[in-house]
């Protein structure tokens, strides 16, 4: 399964998104645009992303850029698990 796909379900869990998930793409912004997502909703997201890609985040490594849009969150998947 795609990283995309993987990530979009993640959100939908932890996010509890329901049906706004599946409208989620690369260009979709999280942090300030979704409300579920605050500080919280970060580190459960990186925990559910540790467990599912099998990597483990560095707290050093967490900006706020990596959780401004869907992609740039693909994007540091695809560059911790490459």
């Amino acid at each position: 399964m795609a990283v995309l796909e993987e990530v979009k379900g993640i959100l939908k869990d932890v996010l509890q998104l329901g049906g706004q998930a599946d409208a989620l793409n690369e260009s979709s912004p999280l942090l300030g645009a979704i409300p579920e997502f605050d500080s919280m909703a970060v580190v459960t997201v990186i925990t559910a992303i540790e467990e599912r890609f099998g990597i483990e985040v560095d707290d050093d490594d967490i900006t706020a850029e990596i959780f401004e849009t869907v992609g740039n969150l693909c994007e540091f998947i695809n560059e911790n698990t490459a």
